[in-house]
């Protein structure tokens, strides 16, 4: 996956978890395309500090997701949906009960994820 993509789906899970003046610059950096040096001036701090900041952030959200796995789990999902999808469409053509089945299976083991 693509590293601003990564980062973005990690905000997205658990960027509540960070402090306000965490969020702010993280938010900045991924969201905002903002550079180091916006950033830092903006925030009144060095273009290292920002940076370091910005690595501490990935640390803590990459930490969560070794724990939590919700990323993880929602690509998972995200997956199967789209093969769901899929599978519905190719259903629709042949009407194959074997595609119907497929379908039961991925849906009964999304069931089962959550």
């Amino acid at each position: 996956m693509e590293e601003k993509l990564e980062q973005a789906y990690l905000y997205d899970f658990y960027g509540e978890l960070l402090n306000e003046h965490q969020r702010q610059v993280y938010e900045d950096f991924v969201f905002n395309d903002l550079s180091l040096g916006e950033i830092a001036s903006e925030e009144g701090i060095s273009r290292q500090g920002v940076a370091d900041l910005i690595k501490r952030c990935n640390k803590k959200l990459l930490d969560y997701e070794a724990k939590l796995h919700l990323v993880e789990k929602f690509m998972s999902i995200k997956s199967d949906i789209r093969r769901i999808h899929e599978l519905t469409n190719d259903f629709k053509k042949s009407h194959n009960e074997l595609l119907m089945n497929e379908i039961e299976a991925i849906s009964n083991q999304i069931l089962e994820e959550l």
